[in-house]
């Protein structure tokens, strides 16, 4: 992440943000299940298939609601092509936005799915030749390269390369936070703060300009 420039981090760490937000509602609405960290959802249907297979069935409902998130949002932006960014967001926004209403009139798992999708779909915004190249969901690789790049620091390399990793964590956290307290005071309406985030970062990421594997196309 450290090759990217300030705009293009700083992007990252409000998607990091909205990611925790929509992943802390969706923690506590749920009653421990993530709507976007997929490896805690992954253990779980392993502990639920020697304990209790209804939350194992839970947990691998969501997963496989994620990956055809991710679905979606690869298809959106390989059809936006170098607008992808924003395309993208735009299209988690609306994703964010009918949850939000469907969860206000009751239809709570159609919202679940619709906050599963989006957090799927969100990992197409920073694709490069087909690979993404910074994830906003999950921070066990994050928390690898900041782990690294503290230890090239000690030995006399790039002395603030960890920057970068250590504000996309803290977004994560940050906006978990938030969610949690959102959810308290808002329950599931509070999702549509983070549907205005996403067409806010959509906004943002069209200033940005032609994605990085769009730039000689």
């Amino acid at each position: 992440m450290t090759r990217y420039d300030r705009q293009v981090r700083l992007l990252a760490a409000c998607l990091s943000s909205i990611a925790g937000y929509v992943d802390a509602i969706g923690f506590v609405s749920l009653g421990g299940f993530f709507v976007s960290f997929m490896s805690g959802n992954t253990t779980r249907i392993g502990v639920g298939l020697a304990n209790d297979w209804a939350a194992a069935g839970v947990a691998a409902g969501l997963v496989g609601l994620f990956v055809i998130g991710v679905m979606l949002g690869a298809v959106v932006g390989r059809l936006a092509k170098s607008h992808r960014r924003p395309m993208v967001l735009i299209f988690v926004a609306v994703l964010l936005g009918l949850a939000a209403v469907t969860a206000h009139f009751g239809a709570t798992d159609f919202a679940v799915v619709g906050m599963v999708f989006a957090m799927g779909a969100v990992n197409a915004v920073f694709v490069e030749e087909g690979e993404v190249r910074i994830g906003v969901t999950y921070m066990t690789g994050t928390l690898v390269k900041l782990g690294k790049a503290i230890t090239t620091a000690l030995l006399g390399g790039d002395r603030l390369g960890w920057l970068p990793h250590l504000l996309l964590w803290l977004g994560l956290l940050v906006g978990g936070l938030l969610g949690t307290i959102a959810y308290r005071h808002f329950g599931l309406d509070a999702l549509g703060a983070a549907a205005i985030a996403a067409a806010i970062c959509a906004v943002l990421a069209d200033r940005l300009g032609v994605n990085p594997d769009h730039a000689s196309a």
